[in-house]
């Protein structure tokens, strides 16, 4: 079959889609929505992040990463902290940490089922073309 490139981007959305309903499955009985827990996987590569930055990441507006940080916050899965002259700065807590390593296990356990018909070296190719596809800047 020859795919066009509507065909591709429709797969790769449907796949996406996918992983976001069987992710959020997974990470309800955890208590966590699929972008809370991609805001603690973020903060924890990325300790003591700006607002601005975690909003980026996790492909939200400041305004409404914000919001969901204040929640995140008051809920303790992490704590805003003051950085340089208004911006605030945000860490995990012990709880924070913990749920994220949880959600991981969940998440890595989806991920791998929805990719196990490959084989080792088709998923090389796939993460090798979709890194082509994104180009430099997002690879």
């Amino acid at each position: 079959m020859r795919y066009r490139h509507a065909d591709v981007a429709l797969a790769v959305k449907r796949l996406q889609h996918r992983h976001h309903r069987a992710l959020s499955q997974e990470l309800a009985p955890l208590g966590l929505s699929l972008v809370q827990w991609d805001t603690l996987r973020h903060l924890h590569n990325h300790p003591d992040a700006s607002l601005h930055d975690l909003a980026v990441l996790t492909f939200q507006t400041d305004q409404s990463f914000g919001t969901l940080a204040v929640r995140m916050a008051e809920r303790g899965l992490i704590e805003r902290v003051p950085g340089p002259g208004r911006a605030v700065r945000h860490r995990l807590t012990e709880k924070g940490a913990q749920l994220r390593a949880a959600g991981q296990e969940r998440v890595d356990a989806v991920v791998k089922s929805s990719f196990s018909a490959l084989s080792a070296a088709q998923l090389n190719q796939l993460g090798e073309l979709l890194d082509v596809a994104l180009g430099p800047d997002e690879a």
